[in-house]
């Protein structure tokens, strides 16, 4: 039989992760399963957040369209549900969260060529086609974006790995199906 992760509760992690959990009842309302999971280590939490949170030169919505992508191509269903609820805050329609979950943004050219760029390097574990870095820069991107992307791509993967290894719960509404595979 497979080790079976559990969601620990605030009585079940250290002093440092119980102020990260307190902090995140008051600010998101509950601690979503998935940072809970990553109380399991005595600093991961912290760290992730830390990760997550970072000054970085993208917008809320650029960011969005990443972990979209990036949560798409891996097929993390917690992230996919999590993103969506957030792609809505952060003003994006369902319509423009399924195309973007399938690479694309016909709906504005500077996030498409983010999008296009996002899917082809996760697709390619890291090589991106030097097409769609051109068209990336070509839309207004820079350099320093480029990293900062990079970052957020990071960040997601891991999101999306551990709740590849543990399958913890969905805390969320969960995400609509896409029609066809864009993947």
């Amino acid at each position: 039989m497979a080790t079976q992760f559990n969601v620990p509760t605030k009585e079940e992690v250290n002093e440092n992760n119980q102020a990260i959990f307190a902090q995140l009842e008051k600010g998101v309302g509950f601690v979503p399963n998935l940072y809970a999971t990553y109380a399991h280590s005595e600093t991961a939490l912290g760290d992730y957040l830390a990760l997550q949170n970072r000054k970085s030169t993208l917008s809320a919505k650029e960011r969005e369209v990443i972990n979209l992508v990036v949560s798409q191509v891996n097929e993390c269903q917690y992230c996919l549900a999590a993103h969506t609820a957030l792609g809505k805050m952060n003003g994006f329609t369902d319509d423009q969260i399924l195309e973007l979950r399938g690479g694309e943004a016909s709906f504005n050219e500077k996030l498409d060529a983010l999008a296009k760029f996002v899917k082809n390097i996760t697709i390619n574990r890291s090589k991106p086609d030097a097409e769609v870095v051109e068209n990336l820069f070509a839309a207004g991107y820079n350099k320093a974006n480029v990293i900062d992307i990079n970052m957020v791509i990071g960040d997601k993967i891991i999101s999306n790995f551990i709740h590849g290894t543990t399958q913890i719960p969905v805390d969320f509404p969960v995400a609509p199906e896409l029609e066809t595979a864009t993947v």
